[in-house]
This record gives C-alpha cells, structure tokens and sequence, in this order.
C-alpha cells in the first residue's frame, strides 16, 4: 500500500513530464490518475496548514507532550475558525 497509505495523490502532472511520457512511446507508461475536485480541496488544506504554522508553538513544536501539543493544535484550530 505504500506510505499514503492508499491516498491517490492530488498535485498534476508537470508539462514537460508529459511530453516525456509521450516521447517514449508504448515504453512512457501509464499516465498517473488526476482529480480536479480533490485539487480544488488540497488548496484548502494547505493554506489551512500554513496558517496554524504561524502560531509559534505549533511551528517548532515547544510542547512536550503529545496531549499538550494537540490541545495547542485544537485551541489554535478553534480560534482560526471563529
């Protein structure tokens, strides 16, 4: 299953990767699978991700414990929706 643990990935394929695929004929392989709905939803959870970066204790991780360090994560989570 790998380490996306059956994830299909979201991010498309570059230009010129196409074009090499295409190049090498019968040999390029099959094109990877790409879904523009889930494309649209990854721009959402990156920014969301960026944005609980720019609290201090969750970007280098000050916590000591794993409940502490998620309670920040829930508490900072909490205040970016209000």
């Amino acid at each position: 299953m790998g380490w996306a643990g059956g994830i299909p990935h979201t991010i498309p394929e570059r230009i010129d990767q196409i074009l090499g695929r295409l190049n090498r004929g019968i040999r390029g392989g099959r094109p990877p699978g790409f879904d523009r709905g889930i494309y649209r939803h990854h721009n959402v959870v990156e920014r969301c991700f960026n944005r609980l970066k720019q609290w201090r204790g969750l970007a280098t991780r000050y916590d000591e414990t794993r409940e502490s360090y998620q309670a920040a994560v829930a508490i900072a989570s909490i205040l970016l929706w209000i």
